[in-house]
Formats: structure tokens, sequence, C-alpha cells
């Protein structure tokens, strides 16, 4: 994936009312934009029940489109039937080149596969509690909670206050080793950009914030005892390498 193809991509981001956080849309809106430019955004619900209350609020100022679903029957959901007859016909109008689903909804999963089988990009955000069979469906996941502004920890004046990991987050040296088995090259180092590609292969939902850290190779420099870090100058721009320590 180039620097000139994520320029390039024109994404629709398409959003499940009924299964996101209105406070979130900025962030949801800015992650969306590493990857293209937005030019079709949609929103799902029933805009008649006060649960949607919270979005009415945002949509204008982000140029959000609500799109009207009403719930015809108690207990069943209607929003996901709409979202994904809109998301085929903006797949076969070809206007866009790629696509993001916000939502935490297993009933997404075939729609992100179908995607996928068009050689169209997308992407999802969701929450953690997102039904791995949904995830692993798109290229590239982002868990909500990693969006999240992060409230500032609180400092006693006896002890200092210590970033811990989620308890189930688990640790990711097994899932960077794997990744740099396959994006490894003949001399034993693999370049960062391989690196990241390798690990969305693997598990789309990786993201170096669920462990802490910003980028990718602040995460890797953090395990020193693994893995040795290499820096390149490239035209003003600098290139990170990494190699697996024996």
């Amino acid at each position: 994936m180039t620097e000139e193809n994520i320029i390039r991509r024109r994404i629709s981001i398409l959003i499940d009312g009924d299964n996101a956080q209105a406070s979130l849309l900025p962030q949801m809106l800015a992650e969306t934009s590493k990857y293209g430019q937005v030019t079709i955004r949609r929103i799902y619900g029933d805009w008649t029940t006060a649960s949607m209350n919270s979005w009415k609020k945002v949509l204008n100022n982000h140029a959000v489109q609500p799109v009207q679903q009403f719930r015809y029957t108690i207990g069943k959901n209607a929003t996901d039937s709409a979202m994904i007859i809109d998301a085929m016909d903006v797949l076969h109008s070809n206007d866009v080149s790629g696509f993001c689903l916000v939502s935490s909804d297993s009933d997404y999963t075939r729609l992100a596969t179908r995607i996928r089988e068009a050689g169209i990009f997308v992407m999802g955000i969701g929450e953690k509690k997102t039904p791995k069979p949904f995830v692993n469906a798109c290229d590239l996941f982002v868990f909500t909670e990693n969006l999240a502004p992060k409230s500032k920890p609180v400092r006693s004046r006896t002890t200092k206050a210590k970033a811990t990991p989620q308890a189930d987050d688990p640790e990711p040296v097994p899932l960077l080793k794997k990744a740099f088995e396959i994006a490894v090259r003949e001399d034993g180092w693999a370049s960062m950009a391989m690196l990241g590609n390798a690990l969305y292969q693997i598990d789309p939902s990786f993201d170096p914030r669920t462990f802490g850290h910003g980028q990718l190779s602040r995460l890797i420099g953090k395990y020193k005892k693994y893995f040795e870090l290499r820096t390149q100058d490239s035209n003003g721009t600098t290139l990170f390498h990494v190699k697996l320590k024996e």
C-alpha cells in the first residue's frame, strides 16, 4: 500500500447508528481519512427514536448524511439491512475504492467479505467486543477503545502511576515474531512497512495503541530483548528496519 494509492483512494464510510458512539464521530472520520479521502458519509438508524438524539448534534458539523430506517418489528434491527443494501449499490457504482464499516455487529461479516472479494479495500471500526469473524473479514479493523481520548492517570504523592496493559490484551511479541517471519528479507532484516503489512494480514485488528504506543516502531523498540532496530535516511525520510535477535 503506497502513499500515492492512499491519497487517490476514495472511501465510503457507512455507520450503523445503533452500534456506534456519537461522541467518537470526529475520531472515526480522522482515522478513516488516514487511508483515503472520505467522499461518502452516511449513518443509518431510526431517527424517530430517542436513542438517535446524540447523533443529531454532530452530523451537520461533519457533513454526514442521516438515512432513515423505520423499525417495522420490535426486536428486529432493520438498520443493518438498509446499510448492506446501500453498500452494495455504492460498490457497483464504482464511485469509491474503499469502504469503512462502523459497527460492532457480526451481521456485517458477509458484507465485508463481499467487498474484499471485489478487490476493494475495507476497514472496520468497532468495540473490542466485535466478533472475530467480522474483524478478520476486514483488511483493517480499528477498536474504538483506541480512538477514545485517554484520561490522565491520577498520581499520588507517595507512588508514581505506571501504564499497564489491559488485562485482556495479550503480549504482542509472538504476533510480532510471526509477522517478521513473513516480512524478513534474505539479509535477515525486514522493513517496518512490510512488517506492518504482515501484521495486518495476520490480525486486522492489530494496533500499537492497544499496547500503549502510537507507532509500531516505538512498540518494537520496547522489546529490545527480541528485536534490533536500524534506521536509514532516504530523501529526508527516516526508514526503519527490524531484525529478530538470535
